[in-house]
C-alpha cells in the first residue's frame, strides 16, 4: 500500500512460501490474504509477469500470507491452512482466488474447511509455525495491509502498471 512507515529491512525471504531461485537478482515480498479483493486482483493481474520473471531467474518470489483479525478477511485465514510451502502454492492459490466469491461468503470457517477440503480436493497443512512467523515478521516491519508488495527494499501499491513494475526490476 506504498507507505514509507514500513521497516523493509524486517522482511526476510526466511519466512513465507519461497518460489524461484534464492540467488536471483530480485526479491519480491508479497503480503497477501487470500479472502482480499484487492489481493486477488493483483495476482489475476500479475502473476503471469511474475511467474516470467521467475522462469527466467530474474525473480525471487515470496508469498506471505498474512492473518488478519478483520471481519472480512477473517476466512482468508481459514483458507491459509490448506496452502503448500511448496511449488504447488501457485496452483493452490489461483484455485482458492478463483473461488472465493463462493467460499468468501459462506458463514463460518468450518464451511470454508468443509469448501477446502469437498470442493476443491485440498488438505490441511502443517503450516502454523509460517503463518505465525510471517504475523510477527509483519508486526516487527509495521505492515499492516493486503496486500503490501516490496521489491529489493521497496514497497509500492498493487495498481502499478507491468511497466513501472518491471522498472523496479535491475
Amino acid at each position: 500500500m506504498g507507505t514509507t512507515k514500513i521497516d523493509t529491512t524486517k522482511v526476510t525471504s526466511s519466512v513465507g512460501i519461497k518460489i524461484g531461485k534464492s540467488d536471483a537478482p530480485n526479491l519480491l515480498f508479497e503480503f497477501v490474504n487470500l479472502r482480499c479483493p484487492f489481493c486477488k486482483q493483483w495476482w489475476d493481474e500479475k502473476l503471469d509477469l511474475i511467474s516470467k520473471e521467475v522462469k527466467n531467474d530474474n525473480l525471487h518470489y515470496v508469498i506471505k500470507l498474512f492473518n488478519k483479525d478483520s471481519a472480512s478477511l477473517s476466512l482468508g485465514n481459514v483458507m491459509h491452512e490448506y496452502v503448500p510451502n511448496n511449488d504447488q502454492a501457485i496452483k493452490i492459490i489461483t484455485d482458492i482466488y478463483n473461488t472465493q466469491s463462493q467460499w468468501g461468503i459462506l458463514g463460518s470457517p468450518e464451511e470454508v474447511r468443509a469448501f477446502a477440503e469437498t470442493t476443491l480436493g485440498l488438505t490441511k497443512q502443517h503450516n502454523d509455525k509460517m503463518l505465525q512467523d510471517v504475523m510477527e515478521e509483519a508486526v516487527n516491519a509495521n505492515v499492516h495491509f493486503v496486500p503490501t508488495l516490496i521489491v529489493d527494499g521497496f514497497d509500492f501499491d498493487q495498481k502499478i502498471s507491468n511497466d513501472d513494475f518491471l522498472s523496479l526490476l535491475r
